[in-house]
């Protein structure tokens, strides 16, 4: 007899070949509680044409929850509603993104440490595939995705109580989950100490990712999601947030000099890391986990897929800061980031001069 492990890897591999057909998607389950999803011809999704609405998954890199400042546990509600939309990836491309809330990334989650969540995961009939999600911050199997499994026109809702202060990376993990993410289903949940963060005057949030599109870069059209190239680890673009101009020329950070900045830091992959840099700033406070355990005054941070971390520094010096990952050769993939800093000169600190003979 064939041993059952076999069988598993050998329908495993069956569904991932009809994954690499550029035409073809999972789509749900006849089964919601069926663990390996069936391959048919990708659903139909509106086309977006030349001159109609602009459609867009970026999310506002300044669209951050309160800071927390109570002391004691309290229950927290969360809705996260799935998404399945057509909208750009960059100018003149588009993409049938799966999303938490209609965003790449989802919504960031800000919880106290001794928190109660209760979190309800919709996904509206006018879906075409099933979801769940897994937030890295629940201690339990699946990280929650075991008991939140949801077919289109379902909700299912877990609870959890948030035990360790840290960002945590949340995604979908319905099978195959790197399918999922790389659709764009990730986002971050933030677990804050008791009392919560130090003030700062500004935050944000910005979320790398990579896509695999069935045509080359910037071929303009509706691709589709390239399995071969995602097994292969080749993507065609990265972008923050969802879009490769989404922190440049659609949603730049601006702040002031003299304020202290948090950024919110994650990348939802599913294969590449960041080693996440900003041009001319050095980051005074690194930590993905408790504050207390920072890394003083680094200029580099590597965070793996599937990670998150916490960036903290301040702007003394007005003018452009560039956010990248410093694998460099991915800002000609569209990965890059723009943080405007206005405010009085300080050439106590930075000022330039012309060069001998330069003629100015």
């Amino acid at each position: 007899m064939i041993p059952a492990r076999w069988l598993v890897i050998g329908l495993l591999l069956l569904v991932l070949t009809a994954c690499a057909a550029p035409s073809a998607l999972p789509a749900a389950s006849s089964s919601p509680a069926s663990p390996t999803p069936t391959a048919v011809e990708a659903p139909m999704h509106p086309t977006l044409t030349p001159g109609g609405p602009r459609v867009l998954v970026v999310r506002d890199p300044a669209d951050v929850p309160p800071p927390i400042r109570r002391t004691e546990p309290t229950t927290v509600e969360v809705t996260l509603t799935v998404r399945e939309v057509v909208a750009e990836l960059a100018e003149g491309v588009t993409f049938p993104f799966w999303t938490f809330d209609g965003t790449v990334p989802g919504p960031l989650i800000r919880v106290m440490e001794g928190d109660t969540v209760v979190l309800h995961l919709v996904n509206p009939p006018e879906n075409h595939v099933s979801h769940n999600i897994d937030l890295h911050a629940v201690t339990g199997p699946g990280g929650g995705a075991t008991v939140t499994t949801v077919a289109p026109g379902e909700t299912k809702t877990l609870t959890f109580k948030a035990l360790k202060p840290g960002a945590y990376i949340y995604h979908c993990a319905y099978p195959p989950a790197p399918l999922h993410i790389g659709m764009g289903m990730y986002g971050i949940i933030v677990v804050e100490p008791k009392g919560g963060l130090p003030p700062a005057d500004r935050e944000f949030y910005v979320v790398q990712g990579e896509w695999y599109t069935s045509g080359t870069f910037g071929q303009p059209g509706l691709q589709s999601f390239d399995s071969a190239k995602a097994q292969a680890e080749r993507p065609e673009y990265f972008t923050f947030n969802g879009h490769t101009k989404a922190l440049t020329e659609l949603r730049p950070m601006k702040a002031r000099t003299g304020e202290r900045i948090r950024i919110f830091f994650g990348v939802g992959g599913p294969n590449v890391g960041s080693n996440f840099h900003i041009i001319g700033e050095i980051f005074d406070r690194v930590y993905s986990g408790s504050p207390e355990t920072f890394v003083a005054n680094e200029e580099t941070v590597y965070v793996p897929p599937g990670s998150a971390t916490i960036v903290e520094f301040g702007t003394e010096v007005p003018g452009r800061y560039v956010l990248v990952d410093h694998a460099l050769w991915r800002m000609l993939r569209g990965l890059a980031g723009y943080l405007e800093v206005e405010g009085p000169e300080r050439p106590d600190l930075f000022q330039g001069a012309p060069s001998a003979g330069s003629g100015h």
